[in-house]
């Protein structure tokens, strides 16, 4: 159901950082794919204006113009220590999510790379989750590195084992596209996975769910990419979250590809829930998630073509004609 030779096109990556260890464990990762496509990395810090709620008003300007420098300063010492990366450094006051939001647009951002400390439980609750917030909002592609990622990305960005997870919905079938693309660029081994959470009536275990599962799951790449690509076709039982991580794990897979729906209701609704599962499997994953909003505005350029396709568009069409 997909379209064959496609690549992504990274021209510009955005790494946002607010200087921790969590978030800086993207660093690598981001340098090292602006390394292979040739990117350019641009370093983003937020500086949030409630900063200096209790300040007075008339040392703003100041205070702020501060913080600026010294930001700059701290993003220019980080990336001084990679080779062969062409970067620029970026420092912004105001809405985290805001401000990231118009970077993207106005520097055409083609992926985020970005480092969280994955928080979970009542931290989570209490405090949200920027990191959700922005691959759940973002038009473009996110890789997010973990608290359990390894810390060697210029062996883990050679993808040799990729897992693509989805439920057959518009929203994680955008994914895929991302997820070919990347096993074809890499020639890596593809595992697609489906979770089946609530099995039907009379549907027990997963030997009686692969016959009704396992032919949608066969239909959301074409055949011609199998000449390649040699995909594996999963059909599991079990919590989403936790399956997807233990076939991962099985695998020792270099990337998890999933689709995200968008935030619903609220700007932060979703990121105040207890545990999402793409939230669980970025948090707890060994290797970087890529994540894709199931929405977006993202294009896919064909190889040897100028002929550009929308991957939601492509996802859309296979869902409906997978449960059609």
């Amino acid at each position: 159901m997909l379209a064959t030779q496609s690549c992504m096109q990274l021209k510009n990556i955005l790494f946002p950082t607010d200087f921790s260890s969590a978030a800086n464990a993207a660093l690598p990762y981001a340098a090292e794919i602006a390394r292979r496509y040739g990117a350019k990395l641009y370093t983003v810090h937020v500086l949030p204006l409630d900063t200096y709620a209790m300040t007075p008003r008339e040392t703003w300007p100041t205070s702020v113009e501060g913080a600026m420098r010294e930001a700059k300063q701290q993003a220019h010492e980080l990336l001084s220590h990679l080779d062969g990366v062409d970067a620029d450094v970026l420092a912004r006051s105001g809405d985290v999510w805001t401000v990231i939001e118009d970077v993207i647009e106005k520097f055409q951002i083609d992926l985020v790379a970005l480092g969280t400390h994955g928080r979970t439980g009542w931290g989570k609750v209490l405090l949200g989750s920027v990191a959700e917030t922005i691959f759940r909002r973002a038009a473009c592609p996110v890789i997010t590195v973990g608290p359990h990622c390894s810390a060697d990305p210029k062996h883990s960005v050679k993808f040799h084992q990729i897992v693509f997870a989805t439920n057959f919905s518009p929203g994680s079938l955008v994914a895929a596209p991302y997820a070919v693309s990347l096993a074809e660029e890499n020639q890596a081994k593809l595992t697609l996975l489906h979770v089946v959470e609530e099995p039907k009536s009379g549907l027990g275990n997963p030997d009686q769910l692969v016959p009704t599962e396992l032919p949608m799951l066969c239909r959301v790449i074409p055949k011609e990419a199998r000449l390649w690509c040699d995909p594996e076709f999963l059909v599991e039982e079990g919590i989403a979250a936790n399956k997807i991580l233990e076939i991962a794990a099985q695998k020792k897979a270099d990337l998890i590809v999933l689709g995200v729906h968008p935030p619903r209701g609220r700007l932060h609704a979703d990121t105040h829930l207890p545990m999402t599962t793409a939230h669980k499997v970025v948090s707890q994953a060994r290797c970087p998630v890529l994540t894709v909003r199931g929405y977006g505005d993202i294009t896919l350029q064909r190889q040897g073509t100028g002929e550009q396709h929308q991957p939601e568009n492509v996802a859309l069409k296979s869902a409906l004609a997978l449960v059609g």
